[in-house]
Parts: C-alpha cells; structure tokens; sequence
C-alpha cells in the first residue's frame, strides 16, 4: 500500500502528509482532519479503539482514491486512518488533496472523507468513564453516486468481536 493511502497505529503527521501532496502544478490543497472528541450525543468519551480488516480496508481506500481521481481533476490524494487507541483530541483520520484550483480539491476532499467513512471497514469502541462501550462503524451520511456495497463489508462487526 502507498505511503499516501494506508492505515497506520502511528500517529498521523498531518503536516507532512499536507506537504506530500503539495505540488508546483496544484495552487490547492485541502486538508480534512477527524479527531477524537470528548462528547458522543450526551456521553462523555474518555478514549476510542479502532480497528479493521486491513487488506479490505486497503482495497476501499484505493478504490476511493480512484474514484476521485476520475471524477476530478487533483494532482495527488492521501486517505490514512490511524488505528488502536487513541485519545480526546487525538486525530483519527486524515484526508488531502491537491488541485490545480479549490473547488476540486475541497469537492474531491469532502467526496474522499464521506466515502471512507460509509465504505471502509474500520470500527470504533466509543469507552465512557463507566468502562461501556460499544463497537459502532463511523458511517456518515451516504455518498452521492456511492458504488454498491458488498455484502459482508462495513457493516460487519469488528474482527476482535467475530467468533473464531
């Protein structure tokens, strides 16, 4: 997998990677950064797990890559997801890409977020104070022109919950 797309237990250096897709030929780059907050509804979050199946993981993000690469015009794209525990404030997940011009990077940026978010498979424990938790997957509101899922992908349960 690219150094570019990948999922990682390391924390994500947003700068380098906003550095990495930087380009002479691209006068935008738009940057989105999820991290961990300390409110989920009304509950108070202490810390979140993640986990996923990454060789399908993977898979989803190049195909996501792809499908933004073929829908707009950008010069290059980064999709990392951080995995294990993180921490309230912690960053999660970052999304970057460059364009010639704003619009594609920040169409193709918004695209690159909400279709990792409902395609990928990568859960997350929301952990309370109380030591309950639950394993939920991030999905967001579906993407426009959303490819068809397949059966047994994101809404699996996590691998460290699946018997045997």
């Amino acid at each position: 997998m690219s150094p570019m797309i990948r999922l990682t237990p390391d924390p994500i250096d947003y700068h380098a990677l906003t550095e990495a897709v930087r380009s002479p030929h691209c006068g935008a780059v738009a940057l989105f950064l999820g991290t961990v907050r300390d409110l989920t509804g009304e509950r108070v979050t202490v810390f979140l797990d993640y986990e996923a199946y990454p060789p399908m993981a993977e898979k989803k993000l190049a195909e996501i890559e792809a499908a933004v690469r073929g829908r707009w015009a950008v010069g290059d794209v980064a999709l990392v997801h951080r995995l294990g525990r993180l921490a309230v404030g912690d960053v999660s997940v970052a999304v970057a890409v460059s364009a010639p011009h704003r619009a594609a990077a920040f169409d193709a940026c918004r695209y690159a977020i909400d279709a990792l978010k409902e395609l990928v498979p990568i859960w997350k424990r929301e952990n309370p104070p109380d030591g309950t938790g639950e394993w939920v997957h991030p999905s967001a509101t579906p993407v426009a022109a959303n490819p068809a899922r397949e059966a047994g992908d994101a809404s699996d349960p996590p691998p460290s919950s699946r018997p045997g």
